[in-house]
C-alpha cells in the first residue's frame, strides 16, 4: 500500500476513532445528567406531595384521594405511601411510558434514578412517608435527540477535517511524486533535481535527494573522465593524437565487412620518407612538432568526408580511410597541396608522399594493405610529394544511374524481396539473447539479398529509410510471432529526422504487443552524439511498448554523449575496434573494465560487437560484458 493510502488511511480511522470516541462521552454526559435530574424530580415531587399529606391530619381517606388525584394528573410510574410501620397504606402504578427513542438506547445507555422519598407529619407525630417514581420514558426521549444532534455535529466536524486532510494530501501528493519520481530516475543513472517543495519535512528530504543526484552525477562524471583516459590509452597515439595502430587496424576490419557499412571506401597511406635522417638533422622535439602539424592537416582534410578515421600506424606512416569511392585520389592530391606549403617550415629535406587505393567491401585487411602498401611504395620511388594510385572499383550505382536504382529498392520493399538475416548474441552461458537481423535487400528479382552496405547508400539518397526499417521491423515482429525467440533490427540514423517516425515504430509495436516485448531496437552511436533529442524521444516513443532500446557501433564517441543517462537506453553495443585483440591488449581491457563500470550505475547492459575469437570472447566476460556477437559467438552457438 503507497504511503499516501497508508497515511489517509490512518486519518480516517483517527477520524471515526474521534467521532464515535466523542459520541460515546457526549452520550454518557448527558444521560449523567437526565438521571440526576430525574432523581431531584422524584425528590421534589416526593416532598411536594408528603407536605399536601401532611395537612390532612391524618386522614388517610383524604389522603389517598388527593394522591390518586396528583397521580392521575402528573407523570408518574408510581405513588406509594407507607405507615407509620412500614406497611403500604395504599399506592397507585402506570405502565411505563412509550419511548420515541431506539429501544437498544435504553439497554445500551439505563437511565436509573432512585425514587423520591419523603415524611408525612401530623405536627410531631410521624404519620409515615411517601415513594414517587417518576416516568422515564421523556428522559430517553431527550438523551436520543442530544445524541442525535451531538452526532450529526461531530459528523459534520469531522467532514471538515476529513476535506482538510484530503486537500492537504493532494497537495502534497505532487510533491512526493516528484521525489519518487527522482528517486526512480537515479536508479535509472538519470540525475535530475526537482525543487524544493513548501513543508520542511519534505523540503528536507528534496535537498538530501537533489545533493545524492549531485554527488551521484559528479561521481558518474568523474568515472567518465577516468574511462576517457583509458580509452586514449588504448586507442590514440601518444604523440599525435590519432589512432594507433592496432585501433586503426580493427577499425580498418570492421569497415570492411560491416553490414550496414558502404560497399566501398578510399585508403591513403602517408609516409615521411627517411625520418630518421629527419630527426638526426633537425632533432627530436622538432620532428615531434612536424609530425604533430602533419596529423593535424591530415585531420582538418578528412573532417570534411563524414565518418572518415586517421591512423598512425608506425613512426614514419599515416592512414587515412575515407568512406565511399571515388574519393581516394583527389582527397590525397589536395592534401599533398597543402602539406607542400606547411612541411618545408620545419626542415627543407622534409617531404611526404601517398599511395591512394579504392577498397571493395569484404576485401581482406591484409590484401588491402598489401595494395596500399605498393601504391606507397611505386610513390616514393617516384619523389618528393609524389602520389600513386592501386585497385579500383567500379560505381556502386553502376550504368543505370541514382534514380533507376532508387526505384529497384522501392520495387524490392513492395514486392517483398527483403529478408532479416540473422547472428546470435549470446551470453557466457552460451544462452541466446537476441538474434542480430540486419536487413537484406533483392534489388533484382532472382539476384542476391545484399546486406546494408550495397543499399543503404541507395536508400539514404531516395530517402526511402524510414521505409526500409518500418519493412525490417515488421518482418522482425513477424518472425518472433512465428518462433517465440527475440530480434533486434538496428535503425538507420537518418531516419530519426522524419517527424513521424518515432509514430509509426510505435504504431506498429503496439500493434503485436506479445512480440513487441522481445524486440530490441537500437541505433548507432553517432546518431547519440550528433542528435541527441531525436534518439530521446525515440526512447520515449519505444520503450512504453516493452521494447528494448540501445546504442551500437559504441565505444568512441560515448564520452561525448554529455546527458547518456538521460537519453533512456536499455543497452550498449560496443564495436569491434573495441572488442578487437582485447585478449592481448592489457590496456583496452582496463578501459572496457572502466567503460563498463561506467555504464552499470545507468542500469544498461552491455555487449561487445565483432569478437572473432575465443581469447578474445574470455577477456570480455572477464571484463564484464554481458553478452558478445561475431564469428566467434555464432560458430560457438551453433555448436552448442
Amino acid at each position: 500500500m503507497s504511503l499516501m493510502r497508508q497515511v489517509g488511511l490512518l486519518l480516517l480511522t483517527a477520524i471515526l476513532i474521534a467521532f464515535v470516541g466523542s459520541t460515546v462521552l457526549s452520550i454518557d454526559a448527558a444521560r449523567h445528567t437526565l438521571q440526576t435530574e430525574l432523581a431531584l424530580k422524584n425528590s421534589d415531587n416526593a416532598a411536594t406531595l408528603a407536605l399536601a399529606l401532611s395537612q390532612q391530619q391524618g386522614d388517610q381517606g383524604r389522603m389517598e384521594v388527593l394522591a390518586t388525584g396528583l397521580f392521575d394528573t402528573g407523570f408518574y410510574r408510581s405513588i406509594r405511601y407507607l405507615d407509620a410501620a412500614g406497611k403500604v397504606a395504599f399506592e397507585r402504578r402506570a405502565a411505563a411510558a412509550a419511548l420515541h427513542a431506539p429501544a437498544w438506547l435504553a439497554t445500551l445507555a439505563p437511565i436509573a434514578a432512585p425514587p423520591g422519598v419523603a415524611q408525612v407529619s401530623d405536627g410531631w407525630r410521624a404519620l409515615g412517608s411517601v415513594e414517587v417514581v417518576s416516568q422515564d420514558a421523556y428522559a430517553y426521549d431527550a438523551l436520543w435527540r442530544a445524541t442525535v444532534r451531538a452526532a450529526g455535529g461531530l459528523a459534520l466536524l469531522g467532514a471538515a477535517v476529513a476535506a482538510v486532510a484530503v486537500l492537504s494530501l493532494m497537495r502534497w501528493r505532487p510533491m512526493l511524486a516528484r521525489l519518487t519520481a527522482q528517486a526512480q530516475a537515479i536508479e535509472r543513472g538519470d540525475y535530475s533535481m526537482v525543487d524544493e517543495p513548501g513543508p520542511p519535512e519534505l523540503r528536507r528530504l528534496a535537498r538530501a535527494m537533489n545533493a545524492m543526484a549531485a554527488r551521484l552525477k559528479r561521481v558518474f562524471e568523474a568515472h567518465a573522465a577516468q574511462v576517457d583516459v583509458l580509452r586514449r590509452q588504448a586507442s590514440e597515439d601518444a604523440l599525435t593524437g590519432l589512432s594507433n595502430r592496432a585501433h586503426f587496424m580493427a577499425r580498418l576490419t570492421a569497415a570492411l565487412h560491416a553490414e550496414d557499412g558502404v560497399p566501398a571506401c578510399g585508403l591513403v597511406l602517408w609516409r615521411v620518407p627517411r625520418l630518421g635522417d629527419v630527426n638526426a638533422a633537425i632533432g627530436r622535439p622538432a620532428v615531434d612538432r612536424l609530425l604533430q602539424s602533419l596529423a593535424r592537416v591530415l585531420e582538418t582534410h578528412a573532417a570534411h568526408v563524414p565518418q572518415a578515421f586517421i591512423g598512425r600506424i608506425n613512426a614514419s606512416d599515416f592512414a587515412v580511410v575515407l568512406p565511399g569511392a571515388g574519393q581516394a585520389l583527389t582527397h590525397a592530391q589536395a592534401t599533398l597541396t597543402l602539406l607542400r606549403e606547411t612541411l618545408p617550415r620545419y626542415a627543407s629535406a622534409v617531404v611526404i608522399v601517398a599511395g591512394a587505393i579504392e577498397v571493395r567491401r569484404g576485401t581482406t585487411l591484409p590484401a588491402a594493405l598489401a595494395t596500399a602498401d605498393l601504391a606507397l611504395a611505386r610513390a616514393e620511388s617516384r619523389g618528393a610529394y609524389a602520389v600513386e594510385t592501386g585497385g579500383s572499383v567500379d560505381s556502386m550505382l553502376g550504368p543505370l544511374g541514382e534514380a533507376a536504382w532508387g526505384d529497384r529498392l522501392r520495387e524490392a520493399l513492395t514486392q517483398g524481396r527483403a529478408g532479416l538475416g540473422g547472428d546470435p548474441v549470446i551470453d557466457p552461458r552460451g544462452r541466446l539473447v537476441h538474434w542480430e537481423c540486419p536487413l537484406r535487400m533483392q534489388l533484382e528479382p532472382g539476384g542476391p539479398r545484399l546486406p546494408a552496405s550495397h543499399w543503404l547508400p541507395l536508400a539514404l539518397r531516395a530517402r526511402l529509410t524510414v521505409e526500409t526499417d518500418a519493412r525490417a521491423l515488421t518482418l522482425a515482429l513477424a518472425d518472433i510471432e512465428r518462433d517465440g525467440q527475440p530480434r533486434c533490427i538496428n535503425l538507420a540514423p537518418a531516419s530519426l529526422a522524419d517527424s513521424g517516425f518515432a509514430a509509426r515504430l510505435r504504431g506498429l509495436l503496439l500493434g503485436a504487443p506479445r512480440a513487441a516485448a522481445k524486440i530490441w531496437l537500437e541505433v548507432a552511436e553517432v546518431a547519440a552524439a550528433e542528435n541527441f533529442e531525436l534518439v530521446q524521444e525515440l526512447g520515449r516513443q519505444v520503450r512504453p511498448t516493452g521494447a528494448r532500446f540501445g546504442l551500437e557501433h559504441a565505444g568512441e564517441r560515448l564520452r561525448a554523449i554529455e546527458r547518456l543517462y538521460e537519453a533512456g537506453l536499455d543497452f550498449v553495443k560496443l564495436d569491434a575496434t573495441t572488442s578487437a585483440g582485447i585478449a592481448d591488449d592489457p590496456v583496452r581491457a582496463r578501459y572496457v573494465s572502466g567503460l563498463i563500470a561506467m555504464l552499470r550505475p545507468l542500469a544498461l547492459q552491455v555487449f561487445a560487437e565483432g569478437v572473432a575469437n575465443e581469447a578474445d570472447a574470455r577477456a570480455l566476460w572477464d571484463c564484464g560484458v554481458d553478452a558478445i556477437t561475431g564469428p566467434w559467438a555464432s560458430r560457438a552457438y551453433a555448436v552448442a
